[in-house]
């Protein structure tokens, strides 16, 4: 069974046993977390109904994404501009989908 899931603005399609990097989540590590906001799920090519359908996760680990720099230049002015960022994430494994709330 999968299921697709909003978490952190953005949505992920989920099975059981499954790993995923989102946007930060409090919580330890091995810490089990329920994502409500579910809004697709199914078997094959036939769907079920999403009411009170929760999906359930285990924190594996808090981490930090692939540094990505900005870089900024206009020609002739002498300007430049150079700026990094690194994006705080948490790694997910899906423990269960298809719990009743």
């Amino acid at each position: 069974m999968f299921a697709v899931v909003r978490t952190g603005g953005k949505q992920y399609r989920v099975a059981a046993g499954d790993k995923i990097v989102v946007d930060t989540i409090e919580g330890d590590a091995g810490t089990s977390i329920t994502l409500g906001d579910v809004l697709l799920a199914g078997e094959g090519s036939e769907l079920h109904p999403v009411d009170g359908l929760t999906v359930a996760a285990e924190i594996i680990a808090h981490a930090r994404g692939e540094k990505v720099i900005v870089f900024k230049k206009r020609r002739r002015h002498n300007y430049r501009r150079r700026n990094g960022h690194r994006q705080n994430h948490t790694i997910l494994k899906i423990v269960s989908v298809g719990a009743q709330a």
